[in-house]
């Protein structure tokens, strides 16, 4: 399903964020989209939390298809 590939994308995105602030001290969200109380900077902020939530519900689908099941 294509949210679910651009939920997972985006907590990818959120995640390295998250690594280059613990790493490097460097938020990259506020470096590209001009600082973290910006307007852009607070949607991706936004869009990341939301497809965090979203991916939640990845860890309680069946995902096996009708031909796998034995």
């Amino acid at each position: 399903m294509i949210v679910d590939k651009i939920a997972l994308i985006l907590a990818i995105v959120g995640g390295l964020n998250w690594g280059s602030i613990g790493i490097f001290g460097l938020d990259l969200v506020a470096f590209f989209f001009g600082g973290s109380g910006s307007a852009i900077s607070r949607v991706v902020y936004t869009l990341v939390g939301l497809a965090a939530v979203w991916c939640i519900s990845l860890l309680f689908r069946d995902t096996t298809t009708a031909g796998e099941r034995t």
